[in-house]
């Protein structure tokens, strides 16, 4: 009777987790395709919308980037069973980023506006990115992004394999294609508001910063053959691509 108990809070978690996490996504992925939704409009001006904006920002950014950090999942393994870091994980960044999309304050103050063609281009080149995102995940044979297979492993008593160190898909051009893409995606915009610069300014800055510090967590993980691959493959910006294909004309 327990271990039933048990079962039926996992799959709750599960579920729940897929919603929020996936919902959150779907909203978050409108938004910055569209721009600000405008869901709940406070009548704040300028200064307080662009302050209110700059904090969602930065709660997602504490949120996200904190309970990554494998010290603060070794500080809850008393309170949360590591078996629930994912699903928590997910949760919890699900709600971070439904508050920072629902709450977002519209500047009302237009900077650019991309019209005809620069506009289609810019659309497409989301919708591309988006692909790889696709890409990426399905690259990652253990990508698990709600922590579903840990909770549903536990449940059905099984020990997930230990996936080995392995390069393929986009990986083999940019060591973070999830990071390149989701810059992609937030520059591709063709409505660029002072709001939005904001957005696209701070973000583009945390995924830098928080590329970085990644970096040093993969190489304690895997290293020497992560630092291989680093010296192989560049680690933003698949800029070697480019090169060898400028090379190649080149030489014709």
């Amino acid at each position: 009777m327990k271990n039933h108990t048990y079962s039926i809070i996992g799959y709750l978690i599960v579920g729940f987790s897929i919603l929020i996490g996936g919902g959150s996504l779907v909203i978050f992925m409108t938004f910055l395709y569209a721009g600000s939704l405008n869901i709940v409009n406070l009548g704040m001006d300028i200064t307080e919308a662009l302050w209110l904006d700059f904090f969602l920002c930065l709660v997602f950014f504490i949120q996200h980037s904190s309970m990554i950090r494998e010290s603060f999942r070794r500080g809850i393994d008393n309170f949360i069973p590591p078996h629930y870091h994912g699903a928590f994980f997910a949760i919890s960044s699900g709600i971070a980023l439904l508050l920072l999309v629902i709450f977002w304050q519209d500047s009302e103050s237009s900077i650019v506006v991309f019209d005809g063609v620069s506009r289609l281009i810019l659309q497409m080149s989301f919708i591309l990115s988006f692909v790889g995102l696709l890409w990426s995940a399905r690259s990652l044979h253990s990508f698990d992004i709600f922590g579903k297979n840990q909770i549903l492993a536990q449940i059905h008593h099984k020990q997930l394999p230990v996936m080995p160190f392995t390069v393929r898909g986009p990986y083999r051009y940019v060591r973070h294609p999830f990071y390149f893409f989701m810059l992609m995606m937030i520059w591709s915009c063709p409505d660029v508001s002072l709001d939005r610069l904001l957005f696209n300014s701070f973000w583009s800055i945390w995924i830098v910063v928080g590329t970085v510090l990644e970096e040093r967590d993969l190489v304690v993980s895997f290293g020497v053959v992560y630092q291989d691959y680093q010296r192989k493959v560049p680690m933003l910006l698949p800029w070697r691509i480019c090169f060898d294909a400028l090379g190649k004309c080149c030489q014709r």
